[in-house]
């Protein structure tokens, strides 16, 4: 699925851009709250670097270059100058002299060529070897060459920061990503829609890609699929790679294909595959059962059943589970980075786990070699393609439906498909796809993906995002904190009103914050004179209290932990809102940097707008009514003025 290309964003897509690998989307991995001390991945106490790298290609180059490093030459015949120890009288500047030197001599990566300054960065926001380098090196110090997708590279640490507690403050308040959701099976269609230039659905010639297009509609008349009918054909388009066209004029709601279930792969196909037998013994999710379908029928070549479905699939999509190393710094210090990090970690576990339970006691299904690219590439291609709600035993792969690309345009959230039964009683199973709009003949069909996604969301499933500050959102994390001396009460009163001990709050651009955020706030931060409202005689009725300001203090107090934490957040990005803004101003931007910087200017609009909220609310705390104002007032101690009435005896 995918959407097409208007100008200006106005198609996005499912084919994308090609090569092979694919990640997951499914939410895993691991979280990103901490509370100080040693964190669990032993890298010590500190939260942040500040580090330069340099990148090579070849292992003999990145030597040279960590040999001229340690021996502080350069190729122009100077030495890093010895006025620079008596001027700085401190390492570090002179190691960040030297590597900068270094970096943009031997480094083949554009931030390299500039010096290879990466800035700061927290932990759990650096991609793949980089953070176990970093956090590990020593002040000061230039680690030895490493491995890197890249492949080589090396690091030299300018200094590091504990000063801000990993996650959360005392009060608990976190504006660093929560940790992923529970893992979840690929539902998402995988829709690289994206804009003009975007996606291309293979990395094949156009006349090898025409051939397999028409080899591809003919498998799907000729087993029974209304797809042939006439009303719509899958076609190459512009940017995108492929979608459904309209072959003749078609109204709103016109059927464009039923596709017999005997075309979908889903755990049904799994169990009647000569794959049935070992996964079913193995409990696996259903989305890894299909992955392995996948993957099986891909290395029977022209022999599986699906052969001519296989063949017009994306190698690629833009997908942040497919970007390099380089690529994941443009979305350094986002909430993106550490859920799409996450997202890898839990598709490699999963790999790791079938690769030795499945796919190494069947080597007869998988005579060749299974890597985890290949196992991420499938994951990616039923995360990008699956219907939104065909979810957990549901899952399916629908060919020729799955063409259908996204616009935002179509902002209708009625069903654009319908599972049905056909024939004689009904029996015979199809998923039926319909047009959301009028369409011309020869116009590209489209449909909306999910109108709730945000554009991190959007990019991590599908590899587009959309100019629409609707799509800009951040996920607030606030947690009530164990050291509270009044934790096991204000648990209580959270999971009574629906909560627990970890609160998400999602938070739109230009829209008001979520109606229980400044209530669960409230009680986080109550404590002192206000402490009384936690007693169990109040139990039923705190929650209507914390609905309104309860005392300045405790206002005061909410105020300072959400503009701390905002201030945090904003502080992990190395760029700032106009700097992103003038780069989306600029034409030719790579798709890929597009959204790196479209998600990240987003990111950061919505802290600013969520800081801007309880900057004004500072200013307003004299003003504002309290408990024990409000109190009075109930039972008649306060005059409409505000005097206290004395009542003399």
């Amino acid at each position: 699925m995918g959407k097409d290309s208007k100008p200006k964003d106005k198609g996005k897509g499912k084919q994308a851009a090609g090569s092979s690998g694919g990640d997951d989307a499914g939410g895993g991995g691991k979280g990103g709250k901490g509370k100080g001390g040693k964190s669990a991945d032993g890298l010590g106490t500190c939260t942040y670097v500040k580090a330069r790298h340099v990148l090579c290609e070849k292992q003999g180059k990145i030597n040279e270059a960590y040999k001229k490093l340690q021996d502080g030459w350069l190729d122009n015949g100077d030495k890093v100058p010895p006025a620079e120890f008596a001027k700085l009288n401190a390492a570090v500047p002179v190691i960040s002299y030297e590597s900068q030197m270094i970096a943009q001599e031997y480094s083949e990566c554009p931030s390299g060529k500039k010096g290879g300054d990466l800035g700061w960065f927290p932990r759990g926001k650096m991609a793949g070897p980089f953070q176990d380098v970093a956090f590990s090196t020593p002040v000061g110090a230039t680690s030895a060459p490493f491995k890197s997708t890249v492949p080589f590279g090396l690091a030299s640490m300018g200094t590091t920061s504990s000063s801000v507690k990993e996650g959360r403050t005392d009060q608990s308040a976190s504006a660093s990503p929560p940790p992923p959701p529970a893992p979840a099976p690929p539902t998402e269609r995988t829709r690289p829609a994206q804009r003009p230039g975007r996606q291309s659905s293979t990395a094949v010639a156009p006349t090898t890609k025409d051939a397999a297009l028409q080899e591809f509609r003919r498998w799907v008349s000729s087993h029974g699929s209304d797809a042939g009918s006439g009303a719509a054909a899958p076609a190459a388009v512009p940017e995108v790679g492929l979608g459904l066209v309209a072959a003749r004029d078609l109204p709103r709601g016109e059927v464009l294909a039923e596709v017999p279930k005997k075309l979908w792969l889903d755990a049904d196909a799994v169990a009647a595959s000569d794959l049935g037998g070992a996964v079913g013994r193995g409990g696996l999710r259903p989305w890894v059962a299909v992955a392995l379908l996948l993957l099986r029928e891909a290395a029977r070549g022209a022999g599986s059943p699906w052969a001519p479905y296989l063949a017009i699939l994306p190698r690629q999509t833009d997908s942040t589970i497919f970007w390099s190393e380089e690529e994941l710094l443009e979305i350094q210090g986002t909430q993106l980075l550490s859920t799409t990090m996450g997202v890898k970690e839990y598709v490699q576990s999963e790999f790791e786990s079938v690769e030795a339970e499945i796919i190494s006691e069947n080597r007869e299904l998988f005579p060749g070699t299974v890597t985890f690219n290949d196992f991420l590439w499938a994951f990616g291609i039923l995360r990008s393609r699956v219907f939104a709600e065909l979810r957990g035993d549901k899952l399916a792969l629908i060919p020729f439906a799955d063409l259908v690309n996204h616009s935002d345009d179509i902002t209708s959230k009625e069903s654009s498909w319908e599972i049905k039964g056909k024939g004689l009683f009904g029996r015979d199973v199809v998923f039926s796809l319909r047009t959301p709009v009028n369409v011309k003949s020869g116009e590209q069909i489209y449909i909306q993906y999910d109108l709730d996604k945000s554009n991190a969301e959007l990019a991590l499933d599908y590899g587009f995002t959309e100019s629409n500050s609707s799509r800009d959102a951040y996920t607030l994390t606030l947690e009530i904190s164990e050291s509270d001396p009044f934790y096991d009460d204000k648990l209580d009163i959270a999971e009574l009103n629906g909560m627990g001990e970890t609160a998400y709050f999602d938070i739109v651009l230009g829209e008001s914050l979520p109606p229980q955020m400044l209530p669960y706030l409230r009680l986080l931060c109550l404590g002192g004179t206000d402490a009384f409202l936690l007693e169990a005689l109040f139990r039923n009725a705190v929650w209507g209290h914390l609905e309104l300001p309860v005392s300045q203090d405790n206002e005061e107090a909410i105020c300072q932990v959400i503009r701390n934490a905002c201030k945090s957040a904003l502080g992990a990005y190395h760029t700032t809102i106009e700097e992103d803004e003038e780069l989306l101003g600029s034409e030719n931007l790579q798709p890929r940097l597009q959204i790196a910087v479209e998600v990240r200017a987003g990111e950061k609009k919505v802290l600013q707008q969520i800081d801007d909220i309880f900057k004004q609310r500072e200013e307003e705390l004299d003003g504002l009514e309290y408990y024990q104002e409000r109190r009075l007032k109930d039972i008649g101690l306060v005059g409409d003025n505000g005097e206290i009435i004395f009542w003399e005896s």
